[in-house]
């Protein structure tokens, strides 16, 4: 039993060593007052808007009309969208609201990473004028002020610009409460402190920004494992690049409510974890001793699996217990075992109610839903994230491929803004 002790103290030590940084973004966040750098006399740049599309009729027509009202020259926007293998009137919607239709029909090559690729091969090739490019997903709606405070963040130069998320259906239940606090510990915990901090954010999953000469040299969007939003931004960390946050520009997502369709989400991005782990995992640990990067590491963290520690020490725990059931001159291992199992349990669930509660107070009036639901879904949050356990296990072992996910909140951004 003491080399059962001695390992959880050792896994204790590496949770520690691998997780401790990210505690000190929230504390510094909730203490610093430093602003974030930006252009005085900045350019008005051109932007190509993209939205990837499949079967998003119901969807799109509002994500389109909160784009087109934008409070930015409207000459210096384009809207393209990609109907992806569409059976609905999702092109003819989008045509409607005076987007550039791109039409691709592939049943071999399915996702967003090879339609983005699709359109950026023909705007690269007839050399389009636009500066950069924004990527939205079909179900979002975008605050008015996007593009204007996207381009200021812009014109300080970096590979690439990810912004703040916000969710247009949190209150709909604790599923959908999970994803949309998630995120927005994410953007203010986490890629606001790299933005502050002088070190790489990391896009995730829509209204990003790539610069031109971003898609150029990367020949468009060869990005395609399961989790291509995290792929581009380790692959922009490996070659030494830079991802700026955007704290001001604000996209609204629609999160999935249904667990089922939760666990198929999550289980394809636990899957793309694993498949960026094997091909950027090496690259990622000699950049740190290397390079000495910093983003290197904190990239890893991302993508490392902690749940198999977590885990593991369940394992632990388990074994303890069988250990004492079995050996009737054992009963105080037994004791110990239910002990530290009900301990290391409820020191779970406190970290990540913290992790909620801090998020939902700090981001209280940007949350639209009621108090009562913003009070609940800080104690259902830690049952969400521990979730991700029996996926995490399942994505090792099954095949996964990527399925679209139904959205059917057509809410307009005027009527979000009311709530």
């Amino acid at each position: 039993m003491n080399v059962i002790l001695s390992i959880e103290d050792s896994i204790a030590f590496v949770f520690l060593l691998c997780y401790l940084y990210q505690f000190f973004y929230t504390f510094y966040m909730l203490f610093s007052n430093e602003k974030v750098r930006v252009v005085e006399n900045f350019k008005m740049n051109k932007f190509g808007v993209i939205v990837a599309a499949r079967n998003e009729e119901a969807v799109i027509g509002q994500l389109l009309d909160s784009i087109n009202n934008q409070n930015y020259p409207k000459e210096l926007i384009k809207l393209f969208v990609i109907a992806d293998n569409c059976t609905d009137s999702t092109a003819a919607v989008s045509a409607k609201k005076g987007a550039i239709v791109y039409e691709r029909f592939n049943d071999k090559l399915i996702g967003k990473g090879y339609a983005l690729d699709y359109i950026f091969d023909d705007l690269i090739k007839n050399d389009d004028d636009c500066d950069g490019y924004i990527i939205f997903d079909a179900d979002n709606l975008v605050d008015k002020n996007f593009i204007k405070e996207m381009n200021k963040t812009f014109n300080l130069g970096f590979d690439a610009i990810t912004c703040y998320r916000n969710s247009k259906n949190y209150g709909t239940n604790w599923v959908s409460a999970g994803y949309s606090l998630w995120f927005l510990r994410e953007s203010k915990y986490l890629n606001n402190a790299r933005m502050r901090l002088n070190t790489s954010c990391a896009i995730s999953g829509t209204g990003f920004c790539l610069p031109k000469k971003t898609v150029i040299r990367n020949g468009g969007w060869p990005f395609h494992l399961l989790t291509e939003d995290i792929e581009f931004s380790i692959d922009t960390v490996v070659k030494g690049g830079r991802i700026g946050y955007c704290a001001d520009a604000c996209v609204f997502d629609e999160q999935p409510f249904k667990f089922s369709q939760s666990w198929k989400q999550r289980l394809r991005w636990s899957k793309g974890f694993y498949q960026v782990i094997g091909k950027y995992g090496t690259k990622l640990t000699k950049n740190i001793f290397k390079q000495k990067s910093f983003s290197s590491f904190d990239m890893l963290m991302t993508i490392f699996p902690a749940v198999f520690l977590t885990t593991f020490c369940i394992l632990l725990n388990l074994i303890k217990i069988l250990y004492g059931l079995f050996n009737d001159n054992e009963r105080g291992i037994l004791t110990d075992g239910f002990v530290s199992m009900g301990q290391f349990l409820a020191l779970g669930y406190l970290m990540l109610f913290f992790v909620g509660f801090i998020a939902t107070i700090t981001e209280w009036r940007n949350i639209n839903t009621t108090t009562f639901k913003k009070l609940i879904y800080m104690f259902t949050f830690p049952l969400f994230m521990l979730t991700y356990i029996p996926i995490s296990l399942q994505a090792v072992f099954k095949k996964v491929e990527w399925v679209p996910i139904e959205h059917t909140v057509t809410t307009s951004i005027d009527e979000l803004k009311e709530k």
